[in-house]
């Protein structure tokens, strides 16, 4: 089964080398792009990458950013099309707008995204339920994995 439908993963400011590798994993899986946004937590040749990613690492369709503004500059992204994934939001990712050629965007595994983001497109961001009070927040490649299959649902 081949996927035909376009959407990427953007990670800003990942900091966690294994995470990384995983959600790339995930993109050869589905065919799609990975983004990544500087500044980085380690770097890409770093083993964890390429142990999380094992053999897939190669295939993975990356490009990269200097900076958030670099990204919007450069790649000119509808708004409509930017799902960002944080605690923060206020509705729930299976709401979310998915459509051809969106961005799944998520933050810093330790701190999400800057107050200036998250200021500026709150509108834009959504979270993943959590329903104990035991926990602060979800492994990103386990998020990342999830909505991006959320979002293929969307789309076939």
């Amino acid at each position: 089964m081949e996927n035909k439908t376009r959407f990427k993963i953007v990670l800003f400011a990942p900091e966690i080398p294994g995470n990384t590798g995983s959600i790339g994993r995930t993109c050869v899986a589905l065919n799609l792009e990975l983004i990544l946004i500087k500044p980085y937590g380690f770097s890409l040749d770093e083993k964890a990458v390429r142990r999380a990613g094992l053999d897939y690492w190669k295939h993975v369709k990356l490009r990269e950013f200097d900076s958030w503004s670099d990204f919007i500059q450069k790649e000119n992204p509808d708004r409509c099309k930017l799902i960002l994934l944080e605690n923060t939001g206020k509705e729930l990712y299976y709401q979310a707008p998915y459509v051809e050629d969106c961005y799944l965007i998520f933050g810093r595994e330790t701190c999400g995204f800057t107050p200036e983001i998250e200021a500026e497109y709150q509108d834009c961001m959504y979270q993943l339920p959590m329903f104990s009070e035991h926990i602060r927040s979800l492994n990103l490649s386990n998020v990342a994995t999830t909505v991006a299959y959320e979002c293929l649902r969307h789309l076939l």
